[in-house]
């Protein structure tokens, strides 16, 4: 059967990798593997959207939605380094492969947690929590309220899930929060934004580039 990266346990042949994410004020040497998103480079998406962002707030809970191997999360981490950091992912793989970015990169203010669908702590496949994800703390990190939400969300899952997950996540931004969002035009990132604003969400094109829009969602 086919494997996607958003499979929460991917099958394929494990081909261990490192890739190199070089930006103007970081430089971020990252583990990657087969079963997940873009694990031979830093996708553009990623870099546009990490190139074109402002600066994270420096205090206050961050997330990164969708973290795959953890380059925006771990970028947001760097970037601001009293600020609490949230990776989740379904793809549990790629969470493994974050939280060791994380340690490797000596940041310790990034967290990452495996979530379901609906944005839940997963069960491992025995059908058990994950540890510690029935603890307050845990079901807290997902909780939120967040003060900024960065994310190259999986467009393919399909238009239904996808706004499933994005009403879910941004649904739990604080008041007078900023979510950043990465999309391929032609994979829908102008439709997309009207679902945005259609849905409660209000949205503003923040940048466009080779190929990208980068939408910035605002929270009343």
């Amino acid at each position: 059967m086919a494997q996607h990266y958003f499979d929460p346990d991917p099958d394929a042949t494990h081909r261990p990798a490192t890739v190199d994410l070089v930006l103007a004020d970081l430089h971020l040497r990252l583990d990657t593997d087969r079963g997940m998103f873009s694990p031979d480079k830093v996708d553009l998406g990623t870099r546009v959207l990490l190139e074109s962002v402002p600066a994270p707030p420096a205090h206050g809970r961050l997330l990164d939605v969708g973290c795959g191997y953890g380059p925006i999360a771990l970028a947001m981490a760097a970037r601001a380094p009293e600020a609490s950091v949230v990776g989740v992912d379904v793809n549990r793989r790629a969470v493994e492969l974050g939280r060791r970015n994380g340690r490797k990169n000596h940041l310790d203010n990034v967290d990452f947690y495996v979530v379901d669908a609906e944005g839940a702590p997963a069960e491992d496949p025995s059908g058990h929590a994950e540890p510690g994800a029935g603890t307050a703390p845990v079901a807290a990190a997902l909780a939120g309220p967040f003060d900024a939400i960065w994310s190259n969300p999986p467009i393919r899952i399909g238009k239904p899930a996808l706004h499933a997950l994005l009403g879910t996540w941004l649904g739990r931004l604080a008041p007078g929060g900023t979510a950043h969002l990465v999309v391929q035009k032609n994979l829908g990132a102008d439709s997309l934004h009207r679902w945005l604003e259609a849905n409660g969400h209000p949205t503003e094109r923040a940048a466009s580039r080779a190929g990208f829009r980068v939408l910035r969602v605002h929270r009343p």
